[in-house]
Formats: structure tokens, sequence, C-alpha cells
């Protein structure tokens, strides 16, 4: 959720963010509207209380001719707080629905909008002349590394078989990814990848993007498409210590994806599929460290990227294509020769204090009080993308790690 300081001073900052991403900045007046009724119903509410406390005690220092009168305007009033608690809820009800509704303010200098309105802030390495390439697929079935056909057999289209060396391969390249992540100061984490929807809903997987998640109806839980969701929810509902830095953890797990609304996109291979395993790396930290820890996350990339050395670029992504969390985003993308372009391989995300506030993460201030503002940051180490678009295009890697 945004920072209601932000948008009780300064509301057209929250309403130029929304017009970026091209969402509805009606929503800013909206929430402006729910929270200032929910601000007088607490008022209410808390004034009939305070009123009904003084005529108890009246009642009972009341004579006996006294009271009958006292106890039926008691009863009166009774009823009138349990309707103005009755409105608070319902107050209370409007208010979150409307700031669970606007999307994280961006950051100053984000590009304005779409897809393809991204700004390139560099370009490593050279991408190589290759006489007629090979995709991943071709590569990845000629060389026994991928089973597309038996993954469809047993689970339908979009699953697969990494198979053989191709399973070393992935297993290589997380080993790797880990390591890089260990000697930088992540704490290690497998995580579970079932969660509750408190978790999926903290971290803006809801709403928008709910009809990409996978749910066990019968359990109330969801498959995670990212270790970032358990990772944040685990310190749900916590006071941090980070008066020795911040703490960074890095989460290995299955993934899963419906990928709805994705039909025709990227469907050949594995690049755009229903479960693949990742490497993600995950920080909390004080809202004043956030852009630095930003731009580190984005070195530690760059450092993953020079290992298995690929041709890339960096990108600032625009505002219409960030994700309802995130104030800013780095993607790292990396040339693929059969589709001669660049395409997405790693990024990373300052989400700010907007997940924090859903899940009441906090930290102490250096007085020892508690801080409601924190800012979460999270970066792709390392999935299964990463062999789909470069290892398997490059078969000399299958024996690198």
């Amino acid at each position: 959720m945004i920072d209601l300081k932000v948008l009780r001073e300064n509301p057209d900052v929250v309403r130029a963010s929304q017009q970026a991403r091209g969402e509805d900045a009606g929503l800013v007046d909206a929430l402006a509207a729910a929270d200032a009724t929910r601000r007088a119903a607490i008022s209410s509410a808390d004034n009939l209380r305070a009123e009904q406390k003084s005529a108890s005690k009246q009642i009972g220092k009341a004579s006996a001719e006294e009271r009958p009168a006292l106890l039926a305007a008691a009863k009166d009033l009774a009823e009138k707080v349990k309707a103005a608690e009755a409105a608070q809820a319902e107050a209370e009800r409007a208010y979150t629905s409307a700031h669970m509704a606007i999307s994280n303010v961006i950051i100053d200098g984000v590009p304005a909008g779409g897809e393809d309105d991204f700004v390139v802030l560099d370009t490593v390495g050279e991408p190589p002349a290759i006489t007629d390439p090979k995709d991943h697929l071709e590569l990845g079935e000629s060389l026994g590394l991928i089973d597309m056909e038996r993954g469809a057999k047993v689970s339908g289209s979009r699953f697969y078989f990494l198979t053989g060396v191709g399973a070393l391969l992935q297993l290589g390249l997380f080993q790797l990814a880990v390591r890089v992540a260990v000697d930088n100061g992540f704490t290690l984490m497998i995580p579970p990848v079932l969660v509750r929807p408190e978790v999926m809903a903290g971290t803006g997987f809801l709403g928008a993007h709910a009809d990409e998640v996978y749910r066990v109806e019968a359990d109330d839980l969801y498959l995670v498409g990212t270790s970032e969701v358990p990772l944040a929810g685990y310190h749900a509902d916590e006071i941090l210590d980070l008066s020795a830095g911040p703490k960074r953890y890095a989460g290995w797990s299955s993934c899963f994806r419906r990928e709805a609304g994705s039909y025709g996109k990227d469907t050949r291979g594995i690049i755009r599929v229903h479960q693949f395993d990742k490497v993600e790396g995950f920080v909390y930290c004080r809202p004043e460290e956030a852009e630095a820890e930003h731009d580190r996350l984005l070195g530690w990339q760059r450092q993953m990227l020079a290992h298995i050395e690929v041709p890339y670029r960096v990108i600032d992504i625009a505002a219409g294509d960030l994700g309802s969390s995130a104030a800013r985003k780095f993607d790292c993308e990396a040339w693929v020769p059969t589709q001669k372009t660049y395409r997405e391989l790693t990024s990373t995300s300052n989400c700010t204090t907007f997940q924090a506030r859903r899940l009441a993460v906090r930290y102490r201030d250096e007085n020892g009080r508690p801080v409601r503002s924190r800012c979460i940051l999270r970066t792709d180490l390392c999935s299964t993308k990463v062999c789909a678009q470069t290892a398997f295009s490059r078969p000399k890697s299958v024996f690198c790690w």
C-alpha cells in the first residue's frame, strides 16, 4: 500500500504516478474520500464510546429516582454506539479496498510510457556472428537436454522435462547463482511454495494478477509464482532489527504461473512455461538505503551474467510496464541469436514500502521506536529462463559448471 502521508500532503504526486502507469488517476480521489470518511467514522465512534463511558459512571452515582431515566438514555446511547461501530467497520472496509487498488508511487526518473518505452542504460558485450543459429529447443532436444513431448504427455502444454546433462546444467547454474548470493552476504533459503491468501495479497499478486496464480481451493492456499512471495511473508507482522544493515535473503524454489492471457507468446520451448525453478534475491532495508541497495542488486546481477558470458543490455522499465508493487525496475536482457534481439533474462525491483505496509513489517529507529516504513527489494539471480536463453544456445556451457 502507498504511504497515506504522501496522499494527504501531495496527492498530485500519486495522480501523476497513476497517469504515468496508464492507470486510473480517479482512484486517488476515491482513496482520499474513503480516508476522510474513515477518520470521521472513527472520531464519531470514539466520541460516542466516551459518552457511553461517562454515562455509565453517572448511573453508578445516581439516586434511585434518577436511575431509570439514565438507564433509558444509556440504552439509547448503546444503540448509537453499535450503529457507529458498524459504520466504522464499513468505512474501514471501503478504505482498505480503495487503498489496495492504487499501485506503488513510481520513483522520479522512471520513464513514462508502456512496454516499448524503456530506456537503455548500458550494453555489455558484442553479439557474436553466428551462421544459421539454432534456438534453445532445437539444441536442447538434439543434445538430449529437454523433453517437451513427454512433458506435455504427463502434464499438458507448457510443461517439460529437463533430462540428463540438461538437469545437471540447471543445477550447476543455480549453484553458481547461490554462490554469488552467499558470497555477497545473502542468507540462502528454501521456502514453501504454498502460501496463505493474505501473503499472496500482501505482495500484490492478487487483484490484477489473480488470473495468473494457481489456487488450491480445498486448502485456501496459493502456489507461488516467485519465492519473492514467501520471503516477503517471512517477516510479516514483525519488527526487524536493521541496526547491522539490510537483511538479505536468497530463495531457491520452484515457481508456478498460469500464464493467463499469454497465448501465442513464446510458446516454443521453455521460455514461458507453467513451472520453473528460480533463485531470487530479496532485501529488507531502511527507506533511505533503498536506492543504493537497488543499485547493488543490479551489480550482483551483472556479476552473475559476467560468469555466464552472455552479451546483454540493462534497461530502465517504463512506468506502464511496472508491476503494481514496483516503484522502479531494471531488467538485464540477453542477446538471443535466433531472434536477433535482446530478451529479459533477469530483473530487479525497488518496491519501496508498498509490500511492507501490506504485510505489517516494521523496524526500530535509532531511539528504539517501531517505524512503519521499511523498503523491500527483489532480484532474479537465476531461473530456468537462463538455461533456455543462454546456456542451451551455447553448447559449450553445458560442461562449464
